[in-house]
């Protein structure tokens, strides 16, 4: 077994798979899957436990939270800026190099980090943080991919699935433990023990693959791709922190990055070895893929957004009250994640996806009509919950839609090109449901709301007694264009396949 040969060993290709057939996951699969999933479970808890603790980093440094709010999207705009290289670097250093890479610049960033000195120093840190964990989830994605095989990549999924589950439940009770309980700091210092024990397991788990050096990196499309995605990110991160998209600071860099990514889809479908291969989209599956999940991740992180302000902010509730609040979404998913996997690789994704959406339409629809100022948590909690079990039945299966019919050597361009859909469309939808929320709110409160909801931190409890019920309605109304955004991804959901994959170890990449 990969598990217990040296290094030094030159073993079999990473993308090697230990079983072409339909069967479980074998010890060497879960032992690769085990170091994915560590290293997954660290970079997507340090976003929750991050968001957590901004108003702590606000008081610590003596910064406003306009500029505080910058350690998380510093991080975010890392990621979109290195995740288009993944591909090519995957193939030019092997994945497994790759992927330790990663995780030393991710803990070295985390350390760094917990030991800042001023506000800008910790977003610098931040973004170093962001250029190692960018790359974690698609190199892991393509190794465990690649080492299970097609027929087992709904299973594969599952597991990938585990650290989407973990953060939205452990990350603000952990960041609101830390926080109150400890220090800041350790919210980064808890990284540098799991990375390194993650770099170990790697440097003794994973096999050794060989790169492929002979690849060209297609540096324009680079120079297009990574500013323009920055560029994007930050003109919306920017419109959602004003409340506004008619400022010339907003307009500019949107309509910047959106001339770069257009630019870089022009480069792509002309340039020999693209940095993405946007050829793979003409695949009905892959294409149908990538539009239900920019809707899903449009409408569901979107919405996301919402829960914690509401309890936090409507409900008075503490951030760590809020982290337990949030738990039944959690629990939800966790239950249908490994259903959802196993009914992918028999019947095929499309009809598990199909419905996961109905059960994130229902809860949504709970969230509509029994939102108020005093509407029973455990009604919320069971519209989590139903939330929770449509997550399950729809991220991971519709990765795997995307997945099965590729090839071997495709599977790390198409895990690149599916990541950034993702991290795009996550970022999109907060800033749009944000924006949203707030033109809501100025509909509802005296004077339009002005100062966000940030001000009621500073309203006597009298006052926002009488504003609480017309934030809730606000908080509701916001959901239904959740929930349109929601009904959208039916139509591109219906063309996934409805078959389970066809039985092969390796599909020569097509050219």
């Amino acid at each position: 077994m990969s598990s217990s040969a040296p290094p030094e060993v030159n073993a079999a290709p990473a993308g090697k798979p230990d079983d072409g057939g339909g069967g479980g996951l074998d010890r060497g699969v879960l032992a690769v899957a085990m170091v994915v999933v560590l290293g997954a479970i660290m970079s997507i808890l340090d976003v929750t436990v991050v968001h957590i603790a901004v108003p702590a980093l606000s008081q610590e440094f003596g910064a406003p939270l306009s500029q505080i709010q910058w350690v998380a999207t510093g991080y975010t705009l890392a990621l979109a800026t290195v995740i288009p290289v993944t591909g090519w670097a995957a193939s030019r250093f092997g994945t497994k190099r790759l992927y330790m890479i990663s995780l030393g610049l991710f803990v070295i960033g985390s350390a760094l980090a917990g030991m800042a000195w001023s506000v800008e120093s910790l977003i610098a840190f931040r973004v170093l943080q962001g250029l190692g964990g960018g790359m974690i989830m698609p190199a892991g994605m393509t190794i465990l991919t690649q080492k299970a095989g097609p027929q087992r990549v709904g299973q594969v999924m599952s597991v990938v699935g585990i650290p989407m589950l973990l953060g939205p439940i452990s990350g603000p009770i952990l960041g609101g433990w830390l926080v109150d309980d400890v220090s800041w700091r350790w919210i980064f210092y808890i990284n540098v023990p799991v990375g390194v024990f993650s770099l170990f397991l790697a440097w003794r788990i994973l096999d050794r693959d060989r790169p492929q050096p002979g690849e060209r990196l297609d540096l324009l499309g680079l120079l297009l791709l990574s500013p323009g995605l920055a560029a994007l990110i930050y003109g919306l991160a920017t419109g959602a922190e004003k409340g506004a998209f008619d400022s010339a600071e907003v307009i500019g860099f949107t309509a910047v990055g959106a001339v770069l990514v257009a630019g870089f889809v022009v480069r792509a479908l002309r340039a020999e070895v693209p940095l993405i291969d946007l050829r793979l989209f003409k695949r009905r599956s892959v294409a149908a893929a990538s539009g239900t999940m920019v809707l899903f991740g449009l409408a569901f992180f979107g919405a996301m957004f919402l829960m914690p302000m509401y309890y936090q902010v409507v409900r008075g509730e503490s951030a760590f009250h809020t982290g337990l609040l949030l738990i039944p979404q959690g629990l939800g998913a966790m239950l249908t994640m490994p259903v959802g996997g196993k009914l992918t690789d028999k019947i095929g994704p499309g009809r598990v996806v199909l419905a996961g959406l109905v059960f994130i339409v229902a809860g949504m629809i709970g969230f509509t009509t029994q939102m108020d100022v005093d509407t029973s948590k455990a009604v919320l909690g069971v519209a989590l919950f139903v939330m929770g079990l449509g997550m399950g039945m729809t991220m991971m299966p519709t990765m795997s839609a995307a997945m099965q019919s590729l090839g071997h050597d495709e599977v790390p361009r198409a895990s690149t090109a599916l990541n950034i859909i993702q991290q795009v469309a996550g970022s999109i939808g907060t800033a749009a449901i944000s924006v949203i929320l707030t033109n809501e709110l100025a509909d509802r409160m005296p004077g339009g709301g002005g100062g966000g909801l940030g001000a009621t931190a500073e309203v006597p409890p009298e006052v926002m007694a009488q504003l609480a019920p017309k934030m809730a309605e606000s908080f509701s109304a916001t959901f239904w264009w959740a929930i349109a955004l929601l009904a959208l991804a039916f139509v591109p959901a219906l063309l996934l396949p409805r078959h389970r994959p066809e039985n092969k170890v390796e599909v020569m990449p097509l050219h």
